[in-house]
């Protein structure tokens, strides 16, 4: 501050003139209480963003412990899948072989009628009579599930053919089937009594 600034300003003060106050300082002010009154806000701020971070924790927390329930839930419900299918399966395998012995019994009167037919009849109206009642007889066996086995000219399978001796015959191939000793059966595709076969050599 010069001189005469200094002058003017003691001449002011004794003759009692009040000196106003530089922008600046009341800028200042203004910018305190501005400030002042931000501060509370920010103080309300931080408690809500506090609030908010406990939520989330809570929330990961709440995931967390569920997770062993929702995996005991997805074990049960895929041990429960598997009782179905099982329990379906098991069902299934009764109505398709709950009459497995049954008809296995009946192979060996199913075997005399081939034979007694193989043997053949003087009487014409006889030997009608006792096709039909084969006929009749196989075609209830057949809607149960049963069905021959077929093997003559076929290639031996050790799955549905059972060797019972081996020849030499030029009318079959090497390891064809050249003769059926007894015929074999399936019952709904699964074997039941494989043939007894005879192999070429």
């Amino acid at each position: 501050m010069s001189n005469e600034e200094k002058t003017m300003q003691e001449e002011m003060e004794q003759e009692g003139v009040e000196i106003p106050v530089e922008d600046g300082s009341a800028e200042s002010e203004e910018a305190e209480k501005a400030s002042e009154a931000e501060t509370p806000e920010a103080e309300k701020a931080e408690p809500e963003t506090e609030a908010a971070e406990g939520e989330e924790t809570e929330t990961v927390e709440e995931t967390a412990s569920e997770d062993p329930m929702t995996a005991k839930y997805m074990r049960l419900m895929a041990d429960f899948q598997n009782f179905k299918k099982r329990t379906a399966k098991e069902k299934q395998d009764i109505y398709s072989f709950g009459n497995e012995k049954l008809i296995v019994s009946l192979l060996e009167v199913l075997d005399n009628f081939d034979r007694a037919i193989d043997q053949g009849s003087t009487d014409t109206k006889f030997a009608e009579g006792m096709d039909m009642i084969y006929q009749q007889f196989m075609s209830v066996l057949e809607k149960a599930g049963l069905k021959e086995i077929e093997a003559l000219g076929e290639d031996f399978d050790p799955n549905f053919h059972s060797a019972v001796l081996a020849e030499d015959t030029e009318e079959y191939e090497s390891g064809k089937v050249s003769g059926v000793i007894a015929k074999g059966y399936k019952l709904n595709d699964k074997v039941i009594r494989p043939s007894m076969v005879k192999v070429a050599k």
